[in-house]
């Protein structure tokens, strides 16, 4: 959401218990002077919440070798979040389908098989077409918002810079703190800065500043429009980074390394993000493995944590 998978920004996070004497104090400190609201909007909802859908192509080929077909996994996550940082968290799985026409026509061939224990070149797997009853619960961990590895209250997300240069700059401290290495600073701010359209409560104002900023990293580019999952159109931006293997740098000079591409959808209406597709591969092996995250739903509400309707 999100978190994006970015290696990286992995790393900074096992480095949080590092961060959160320092991430208080540079989240008040690089607010102050940003053409920032001049106070705290108050939140429009009980909580802040983040509906994902989750769709990831399922390893191997299934049916008959004469008429294959794949699969994808389908799961929603869900998230709330109280203005003072309580949290819950919610999951079920929706089933495995397969993900084409063609696809489908297959698996019609194959008798519409409800479950899977073996993929065609014999891989055991434990599939099937069934959504999970899933569940809720509240994250014990959470008392505040988390962005670049620091720790932020409602107020503090609220006067983060809502100027590009001065976001860039925070988030760019930010990694320093985490102990990025300078190299991989520049793919770990373009990999930082998209989760301010859904993972923070932050003013129109920032998520404007973190969107035109995210334009002027290297590596990234406007691709036009698109729609996504669900037919909502919105810009579509994409994140190119290349990963050492060897040392995590982002500078891919060894023979190994890995290429990652994000594939945003953002509603520049509301500055919102509608979906990233990522993919990942090594470099000169193809374009590697892909999944998508659809953002369903992004924003307050009063409705209370409960396990995932079906779609």
């Amino acid at each position: 959401m999100t978190s994006y998978s970015w290696t990286a920004a992995a790393t900074s996070r096992r480095l949080i218990a590092r961060l959160i004497a320092a991430g208080a104090g540079l989240a008040a400190g690089a607010a102050l002077g940003a053409p920032a609201p001049a106070a705290a909007a108050p939140p429009e909802g009980a909580y802040w919440h983040v509906k994902e859908l989750l769709t990831m192509p399922q390893l191997g080929r299934f049916g008959t070798r004469a008429h294959p077909y794949s699969l994808v996994n389908r799961q929603i996550t869900e998230r709330w979040t109280t203005p003072d940082g309580r949290a819950w968290y919610a999951y079920r799985e929706l089933g495995a389908t397969p993900p084409t026409p063609a696809d489908k026509k297959a698996w019609q061939r194959d008798g519409s098989p409800a479950k899977w224990s073996e993929s065609i070149d014999g891989k055991t797997v434990r599939l099937s077409t069934e959504p999970s009853k899933g569940h809720v619960g509240s994250v014990r961990e959470s008392v505040t918002f988390e962005l670049a590895g620091q720790s932020l209250t409602y107020d503090e997300v609220q006067r983060l810079p809502a100027d590009p240069a001065r976001l860039k700059d925070w988030i760019t401290r930010a990694g320093r703190v985490s102990r990025v290495p300078e190299s991989a600073l520049p793919g770990w701010v373009a990999g930082t800065l998209p989760r301010i359209l859904h993972v923070l409560p932050a003013p129109r104002e920032v998520r404007d500043a973190a969107y035109r900023a995210l334009l002027t990293m290297p590596g990234v580019r406007a691709d036009g429009t698109a729609k996504d999952e669900l037919g909502r159109p919105g810009a579509v931006v994409l994140i190119d980074t290349m990963i050492d293997t060897v040392n995590g740098t982002g500078n891919g000079t060894d023979k190994a390394a890995v290429r990652t591409t994000d594939r945003l959808i953002v509603d520049t209406g509301r500055m919102a993000l509608l979906a990233e597709e990522h993919t990942a591969g090594r470099s000169g092996k193809g374009p590697g493995k892909s999944y998508v995250t659809t953002l369903a739903e992004v924003g307050w509400t009063d409705a209370q944590p409960a396990v995932p309707a079906l779609p």
